[in-house]
């Protein structure tokens, strides 16, 4: 039984309030067996007049809560059993004096009379607990520990920048250095009998404030450890998977992290990642409508003819500036510079590239003839394998594996694509547009 937590403790202040007048609940009181948890409790007054709140309503089943009710003698209620094992743990073992005088509703002898009888010399209870004892001990003999495999810590350097933004992480205590110097303000603190009122205040706000330190130490330990932020990189590199937009968005919502949880946080920034994506989906399917397309297969159509228009149009302007610069030998080489820099972002690697021959080519077009499977595909997908350099039969497998997750899914995106074609991200980028461009799968 001392292992169950007292329900029904003599300190009133130690009882939930009711949640209709907020007064401290006295016996019985009204539980309502729909809703929680937690426990929704009201005193019999509230509960007469029918209170109603959020999700509760007065038509609710409930249960009536009290302990007026006998349960290992006729004579001795609930209460009563609890505040005798309360008055024991108290007062000790043999003073049963004490005992009744902190219960002042049994005498002393009926207190000692009814606890060797029920808790000292009864054969139930010492049974029961041989036989979870034993089954303990078997559980333990018989069931092998579980091994977790965990990541490695990081171990920055002492005092570098990465150690900083870890909040000076130190990975062999498994410890950071928040307020390490907090305890400073306690070394010469001593109190004596002869302290003066004001002397002995000032040293217990003293020790609040430091309790304060401690407090706000601890919490930011839990916010590091819940949040996952102890591995920096790793978290960052998890970051980089969202678009730029919500890159920015993560960015500025990370200082109210510790304000939510870490599933609330990441629910956060994975309904604006969504919003983000709905949003330019919808400009894209606005954008079909205005050209008059009801159609995906129309929409393919169009996008094709736009990504040519796109190149045509930038052929013309590029052409219009070399006839318009082409006059001045010294205005065309400005403009030559500045094309170098667009595409290759620094006029000196043109260059070193211009000056010397490179040692790496590209590797040639794959030669599919004699492999197994190349009978199995259309001529676009035989191009794309010659250029992705990857055999018909793997191909086919892979487009088997994306095309039934798809079909699992209702749609496809280029990350779980990656996730499920352990092969060069280039690649599955590759296999993944071909695969959208033809049609086999829809992005989601």
């Amino acid at each position: 039984l001392r292992s169950f937590p007292s329900v029904f403790p003599d300190d009133p202040f130690d009882k939930p309030p009711c949640r209709g007048c907020s007064s401290y609940l006295t016996e019985p009181y009204v539980k309502c067996a729909e809703c929680g948890p937690p426990p929704f409790l009201l005193c019999l007054q509230c509960f007469t007049r029918g209170f109603e709140y959020k999700k509760h309503q007065s038509d609710h089943t409930y249960e009536i809560m009290t302990s007026d009710f006998p349960v290992l003698d006729p004579n001795w209620t609930a209460q009563e059993e609890m505040s005798l094992l309360e008055a024991v743990m108290d007062c000790g073992f043999g003073n049963w004096q004490d005992v009744a005088n902190q219960m002042c509703t049994k005498s002393k002898e009926e207190c000692e009379k009814h606890y060797m009888k029920h808790f000292i010399n009864n054969p139930l209870f010492a049974s029961t607990l041989l036989n979870l004892k034993q089954a303990e001990e078997a559980q333990h003999n018989e069931t092998a520990i579980p091994f977790h495999s965990a990541d490695d810590p990081p171990r920055p350097t002492f005092d570098s920048l990465l150690s900083r933004d870890m909040a000076g992480y130190m990975p062999a205590r498994a410890d950071f250095e928040f307020d390490n110097y907090a305890e400073w303000d306690l070394r010469d603190i001593d109190f004596v009998e002869d302290d003066s009122d004001i002397l002995h205040a000032l040293k217990i706000a003293v020790v609040d404030i430091y309790h304060s330190r401690l407090k706000e130490r601890q919490r930011r330990k839990k916010i590091i450890r819940d949040h996952g932020l102890i591995n920096l990189r790793k978290f960052q590199i998890l970051e980089r998977r969202y678009p730029k937009e919500v890159q920015d968005l993560y960015e500025t919502m990370r200082r109210f992290a510790r304000i939510l949880g870490p599933v609330e946080h990441d629910k956060f920034i994975e309904s604006h990642a969504l919003e983000f994506e709905l949003r330019r989906e919808i400009k894209r399917l606005q954008e079909y409508r205005a050209a008059g397309i009801t159609n995906f297969c129309s929409a393919r159509t169009y996008d094709h003819l736009k990504k040519s228009r796109d190149e045509e149009r930038l052929k013309r302007t590029m052409l219009s500036e070399v006839l318009q610069y082409i006059q001045d030998s010294s205005a065309c080489q400005q403009w030559l510079s500045r094309q170098a820099d667009i595409h290759l972002q620094t006029a000196p690697i043109l260059r070193r590239f211009l000056s010397r021959p490179t040692g790496r080519r590209s590797a040639p077009p794959l030669n599919l003839t004699g492999l197994p499977g190349t009978e199995k595909l259309n001529e676009k997908e035989k191009e794309l394998c010659q250029m992705v350099r990857l055999v018909p039969g793997a191909y086919l497998e892979y487009k088997a594996a994306l095309v039934n997750e798809c079909n699992k899914q209702g749609g496809l995106r280029l990350a779980q694509a990656r996730a499920l074609i352990k092969i060069d991200v280039n690649k599955t980028r590759k296999i993944y547009d071909f695969l959208i461009r033809e049609g086999y799968i829809t992005k989601a």
